[in-house]
């Protein structure tokens, strides 16, 4: 009996000694790490530092948005295809003279881009088919139309808003 209690604290000794010795092993390589990081007033080993003022960083622009086609573009009783500002898919549509309406490109069922076809658009991966006047689905598998994206005109320039 007194052999297995004097095993079992040499057990409980070695692991705290790995666990004592491992805590302390992080600790230093922490320590080491922020050291180097750290200031300790001198610049001895690192870069100089370069302060910067206001002056130089440029202020922020406002451009204006960028049109996303001409009405000229755009065949009456037909549609285009364009990309919005941050690069998704569009369709642009023309269903009367002068009656600008915009879609997403991507299919309500697989989320492929639709293409222009007529007074049709048509998903390539599975065949679906909307109305380009409107985004509705003239054929499945196609759930549900087309999602509407806001469009003006000014100038003769298509506008996202």
């Amino acid at each position: 009996m007194e052999q297995d209690r004097t095993e079992q604290d040499s057990t409980l000794t070695r692991r705290r000694v790995v666990t004592v010795g491992a805590a302390a092993a992080a600790g230093a390589v922490g320590a080491t790490a922020l050291a180097a990081c750290g200031g300790s007033g001198s610049n001895q080993g690192t870069a100089p530092v370069v302060p910067t003022s206001s002056a130089a960083v440029a202020p922020p622009t406002s451009a204006a948005p960028a049109a996303l086609a001409a009405v000229s573009d755009v065949p009456v009783g037909g549609a285009i295809s364009a990309n919005a500002a941050d690069g998704s898919p569009l369709i642009i549509s023309q269903p009367t003279k002068g009656d600008i309406v915009a879609f997403s490109a991507i299919c309500s069922h697989m989320g492929c881009t639709v293409a222009p076809a007529g007074a049709q658009l048509k998903c390539p991966c599975h065949g679906s088919i909307y109305q380009a006047s409107d985004g509705s689905v003239v054929q499945g598998p196609a759930p549900k139309p087309l999602t509407p994206f806001n469009v003006t005109v000014t100038g003769g320039e298509i506008m996202a808003g």
